[in-house]
């Protein structure tokens, strides 16, 4: 019944915002009420009505240029290849100098791939990007099958050898983990496709390493606790119906607890902003919680055997992670080279939990090895940010580079 509450509250709130988004129409064509303080606070609460939703449908990139070289160069997205749930999304570049192939590997964690829109973006100064783009679950038909832990990794995988030879991966936060197992196993049976190298970030290789708050939510609860409280059918008016979910709305939730006074701080700001007729910067708010609210479905498989397989017994880390019946052994990977990224303040993956796969790639020689602490920033800023642009991607830059 969880889904089919939240589904309810959300069709009783529809009418208020579409009486809100009508009234903030008809007001700014029949007065000139951005002209007065008192017709902008009228505008700035009608519009604070029309923004209470969530998005269940992925924002677009909207990355059309960026600067490559000494010119500017635009850019298409293209499905290259598509699964039933996932597209191997390439973001094309009109320039004819080849560049190093880079699939970012997005997490599946209730917000979709465009997270990592400010990380794409960056990569493409210097690189081909591919990114894995992954589908709400519940528009995914019942017909499609399940999709787990070992079945992302298959993706992964089936990703690589369509992009072909010679590619490099980047994963962001919890596919650190699939991701070095799609390079254990790819390096075990002398894959053409094996990546040359793999940058891990904010990931949780051992979630036993200095847990956070998140890991010990994740390990004070048992399966069962988390199959009758969380997982829920998804309405049938979607193209998912029937299909048992982790829905994104309760994952949305538990990350604005973690900080609510901030998102609390944000939207009185946004407010602030509206009402002073700020307009750019209402903007730059409005295109982060724009973001923020589109969120996705996680399929309960998929769901339920990250909390075992990752967080309950970090199979990984302790040598029996499994995939497709044969045991994953990271010591069989001896020519991709390895970069760990890890951020000061993160208080979703902690110091240690990333820089795990250093011990794990056992067979990899030094100098196919290195770490990168990044002081002062959080989660987020590993990947997105000043911090990233200026500081953590010439790191990668540089390690990607290494191995062309």
């Amino acid at each position: 019944m969880l889904y089919q509450a939240y589904q309810l509250q959300d069709d009783m709130v529809a009418p208020l915002r579409m009486m809100a988004r009508g009234w903030m129409d008809w007001l700014s064509a029949n007065f000139p009420v951005r002209e007065q303080a008192l017709g902008r606070h009228w505008l700035a609460a009608l519009e604070m009505v029309s923004r209470f939703e969530i998005s269940h449908a992925r924002p677009p990139f909207e990355i059309r240029r960026v600067r490559t070289g000494n010119a500017d160069a635009a850019v298409s997205e293209e499905v290259s290849f598509s699964l039933p749930f996932g597209d191997l999304l390439h973001f094309r570049k009109d320039i004819e100098m080849p560049q190093p192939k880079v699939l970012v590997i997005a997490p599946l964690s209730g917000h979709f791939s465009t997270l990592l829109r400010g990380t794409v973006e960056t990569l493409l100064r210097d690189h081909d990007v591919y990114i894995t783009d992954w589908k709400n679950a519940r528009d995914v038909p019942m017909s499609a099958g399940s999709f787990g832990v070992e079945d992302y990794i298959a993706y992964i995988i089936r990703f690589l050898e369509e992009i072909g030879p010679g590619a490099h991966i980047l994963a962001v936060c919890q596919p650190c983990v699939q991701g070095l197992a799609a390079v254990a196993v790819m390096s075990e049976d002398n894959n053409p496709a094996t990546p040359r190298s793999m940058t891990l970030m904010a990931g949780p290789i051992d979630p036993r390493e200095s847990p956070t708050e998140v890991n010990e939510f994740a390990v004070s609860k048992s399966l069962a606790w988390f199959e009758q409280s969380v997982i829920s059918p998804v309405p049938y008016r979607y193209g998912g119906g029937g299909r048992r979910v982790y829905p994104g709305f309760l994952q949305l939730t538990a990350f604005m607890a973690m900080n609510m006074d901030r998102h609390k701080t944000a939207h009185q700001k946004l407010y602030d902003h509206l009402a002073a007729g700020e307009v750019e910067a209402a903007e730059k708010i409005k295109t982060f919680y724009d973001e923020y609210f589109a969120v996705l479905d996680l399929t309960e498989e998929f769901y339920i055997e990250t909390i075992d397989r990752i967080f309950h017994r970090a199979e990984l880390a302790t040598g029996e992670f499994h995939y497709r019946g044969r045991k994953v052994d990271p010591g069989k990977i001896r020519r991709t080279a390895l970069l760990t990224v890890e951020g000061g303040r993160d208080d979703i993956c902690a110091l240690g939990q990333t820089a795990a796969a250093h011990d794990l790639c056992s067979s990899l020689r030094p100098h196919l090895k290195r770490h990168h602490l990044q002081a002062n920033v959080g989660h987020y800023g590993v990947f997105n940010g000043r911090r990233w642009d200026n500081e953590i991607y010439p790191v990668v830059r540089n390690h990607i580079l290494m191995m062309e």
